[in-house]
């Protein structure tokens, strides 16, 4: 839940005694959890109040789907009618990202063309890959 180890929990507990002793220690234990009871009552009673609002067609409506991650995870990616982890898988961006990586340094590729060469599309980094290792490359207004 909160993501605290073993060791975090000690060191809480030791600091929360030597702040307010062994003898206001379970006072203050109560006061918090009564304080958190409390929150905790007032924020569903909320929740309530705010499906009782909405009325019966949103009688399905969850909190959490109002997370951005969650709401997309729920409706696009668990049904999947699009086939959108067949097109995310198709993408290979590591090796591409090694071609164009391998052409703007001056080397020749160490992976096999996968679809620029089968496709008859010209590539269009070996221009720039024949241009000597010393000179600038070309200086473009248009694309600043």
């Amino acid at each position: 839940m909160l993501d605290i180890g073993f060791f975090e929990l000690v060191a809480l507990a030791v600091l929360a005694v030597l702040i307010f002793g062994p003898d206001k220690l379970p006072k203050v234990i109560q006061d918090v959890s009564r304080t958190l009871r409390k929150i905790r009552q007032f924020s569903e009673s909320a929740k309530e109040d705010i499906r009782s609002e909405l009325g019966p067609e949103f009688k399905d409506f969850e909190f959490e789907d109002l997370n951005p991650k969650t709401f997309v995870r729920k409706h696009v990616l668990d049904k999947d009618e699009l086939g959108l982890k067949e097109i995310r898988n198709g993408f290979d961006f590591k090796s591409e990202m090694a071609e164009v990586t391998d052409a703007v340094h001056g080397r020749e590729s160490t992976q096999p063309a996968s679809s620029a060469g089968g496709s008859g599309t010209p590539d269009l980094l070996k221009k720039q890959a024949t241009r000597d290792v010393g000179t600038p490359p070309p200086f473009d207004s248009d694309a600043t």
